[in-house]
């Protein structure tokens, strides 16, 4: 097969959906298939290069060209409506690439829809967050989850997000392009039930099937114990967080469960903290900067517990799962994807979002217990195989085939 997958963002730079693209390319190209990437050009990359059997298009969009509009001048990302240059750039990639599959990711897809007849390949939309529906992308409302979508409602959600003047046009076209989306796409595929759910996938009667991110096979052995940063870390036992330093990742929420603990047993927190977050870090807290991967995986090894405390709907977070292929067992909130990674009692222990005292009192009795702590780690070890690369890439693989033979079946019936 041919397949052209559109994203905002590729290696170089690198977040849950970035890996996931990567990834799953390279997984693509390893079993044979031509895969080619379009995404958005970055300063320092070259606009073509081959990597790892992967073709890539880098694209430059015209929302770039003004930067004013954005706060993270570092992820300029696309708008939920079709980029002119992205638009046209894609036409003349993919009348060089002839895909029979192309593979979008969130907000990409709509500098596709309008070419989608021209193109005759068939359309498969990520649902990594809920862009589909939710400006915010995270549905969330006032700091708090959110209960659905209505016009007012998003257009003052958005314009207290964004601002008024970028707030308003983001939060019509969100409204706008998905609809024509769902009468697009030939399959979007949630990472998670609660992805699905939150989208409304079922009630709109759109076609999917959920299917989760996934680790790659050998993850376990990809790390880095020479790393000089791991001088950084406690020598012996201590709690770690991974991700960005944000409320909606329920940090301020650990922080508060954490000094409300008094223990002796350090907490580290990896990440970028985010600009409009602020918060005062008890003593015996590690805040550090954001690590390369390799590094990360060798830190989970080292530490007594992952902890996931998210207070928005988080889709499908790998870090548990990462977590989880060290051996380590995952406290996190019971919300978004979380449920579908967690198993409550044997794997981790699940929590109320946003309730420090639950959260203190779950880490507490997993540092009382380390017996308890090993025996979660063994299983949360197994539980993680499903969700290798070797058993969810050949899930997509098989939707590309299903989709190719219904086209094929409707060219002979008009034949």
């Amino acid at each position: 097969m041919r397949i052209l997958m559109l994203a905002q963002f590729y290696p170089p730079i690198i977040g849950g959906e970035e890996h996931h693209v990567h990834n799953l390319s390279v997984a693509l190209a390893a079993r044979g298939h031509d895969v080619s990437v379009a995404t958005l050009w970055q300063e320092g990359s070259p606009e073509f290069e081959i990597n790892q059997g992967v073709c890539i298009h880098r694209i430059r969009g015209s929302m770039q060209r003004i930067s004013a509009v954005f706060t993270d001048k570092e992820r300029q990302h696309l708008p939920p409506f079709p980029d002119p240059e992205m638009l046209w750039a894609l036409r003349r990639i993919i009348a060089q690439e002839r895909p029979h599959i192309i593979h979008a990711h969130n907000w990409a897809v709509h500098s596709f829809t309008p070419l989608k007849a021209w193109s005759k390949a068939k359309l498969v939309v990520t649902l990594h967050d809920c862009s589909l529906i939710c400006a915010k992308q995270r549905f969330e409302h006032h700091r708090s989850a959110c209960t659905g979508p209505g016009l007012g409602k998003c257009l003052e959600c958005a314009s207290e997000h964004y601002g008024a003047a970028r707030g308003v046009p983001i939060a019509l076209a969100t409204r706008v392009w998905g609809k024509l989306e769902r009468s697009t796409v030939d399959m979007f595929l949630p990472v998670s039930q609660a992805i699905a759910e939150t989208t409304q996938l079922a009630q709109h009667k759109t076609p999917y099937r959920i299917i989760p991110n996934f680790i790659a096979d050998d993850l376990d052995i990809l790390s880095d114990d020479a790393n000089p940063l791991l001088a950084q870390l406690p020598k012996d036992d201590f709690l770690l967080f991974v991700g960005m330093l944000s409320h909606g990742k329920g940090v301020d929420v650990l922080l508060r469960a954490y000094a409300e603990m008094g223990t002796p047993v350090p907490l580290v927190l990896i990440g970028q903290q985010q600009p409009d977050f602020s918060a005062t870090f008890p003593p015996n807290v590690h805040a550090l900067q954001s690590w390369p991967h390799a590094a990360v995986m060798s830190a989970w090894r080292r530490c007594s517990m992952a902890l996931v405390p998210s207070i928005d709907l988080d889709a499908f977070p790998t870090v548990a799962l990462e977590a989880m292929a060290m051996g380590r067992p995952v406290i996190a909130s019971r919300i978004g994807g979380l449920p579908d990674i967690v198993v409550d009692g044997e794997t981790g222990l699940l929590v109320p979002p946003g309730d420090s005292r639950v959260l203190r009192e779950a880490i507490q009795s997993l540092l009382d217990d380390p017996a308890r702590r090993e025996r979660m780690g063994v299983l949360a070890r197994q539980r993680v195989a499903q969700f290798r690369t070797k058993r969810v890439v050949p899930l997509i693989e098989q939707v590309y085939q299903e989709l190719l033979q219904t086209r094929s079946l409707g060219e002979q019936a008009t034949a």
